[in-house]
């Protein structure tokens, strides 16, 4: 077990160190419904977090089960496909970092953020975390890692929570911290929004970089 909880470490973070999700969290954390639709955006983001995992990792465990120290092509060849995605998706966000002196342009959904109800930020978290193209990679290693570890159905429930849990939590903290302290935070949750608005493309190349290289190093591992 303590192998899978590795492997799914750096998974867990890249979905955690995502900058738009938490941008959009905050807007709505400063908006004038922030209690109704910071909530529904936690609630989105942790059940499309913990569906997508669950999806994969059933998947990798019906994968022929061999020797702990045989190679396992099969698994190899999936981390190493991850490992191609991930560096492709570090190379288009580092092209999309804004040039010196430019605003960096953000998703136009953004700007009716204030508007929306529970079910819509529920509904757009689920969105950001189960659909999210990166988010899929990420749960799809994750989801090979635990799959393929031939855990128990009890250590695999507690890697699938870890994961959630590191996941989640760059959400999970400003909500939960708004909801107890509200008016200490706005100005720092403010000033955050609009330096992670800056850095999102270089933030997320360089995540995506060390991510994609370790997934294409632990595909190389298994043949």
């Amino acid at each position: 077990m303590n192998g899978a909880i590795g492997g799914i470490l750096p998974l867990a973070l890249g979905v955690a160190i995502s900058p738009v999700p938490v941008i959009a969290a905050i807007l709505m954390l400063l908006s004038p419904k922030a209690r109704v639709t910071s909530v529904g955006f936690l609630l989105g983001w942790v059940i499309g977090i913990v569906i997508a995992v669950s999806v994969f990792t059933a998947l990798a465990s019906v994968l022929p089960e061999g020797d702990s120290d045989a190679s396992k092509p099969i698994v190899g060849t999936v981390q190493l496909l991850l490992g191609v995605l991930l560096l492709v998706l570090a190379v288009g966000q580092w092209r999309k970092r804004p040039k010196k002196g430019e605003e960096p342009a953000l998703p136009k959904w953004m700007q009716a953020i204030d508007k929306v109800s529970f079910f819509g930020a529920f509904g757009l978290a689920f969105l950001l975390s189960a659909l999210n193209p990166k988010n899929l990679i990420m749960a799809a290693g994750a989801g090979t890692e635990i799959g393929s570890a031939g855990l128990a159905t009890g250590e695999v429930v507690l890697v699938i929570a870890i994961y959630v849990l590191i996941a989640a939590s760059t959400v999970a903290v400003p909500v939960i911290a708004y909801l107890i302290a509200a008016d200490r935070l706005r100005g720092p949750l403010d000033a955050l929004r609009v330096w992670l608005g800056h850095e999102n493309a270089i933030i997320m190349a360089v995540l995506l970089l060390v991510i994609g290289v370790s997934m294409l190093g632990k595909g190389i591992g298994s043949f």
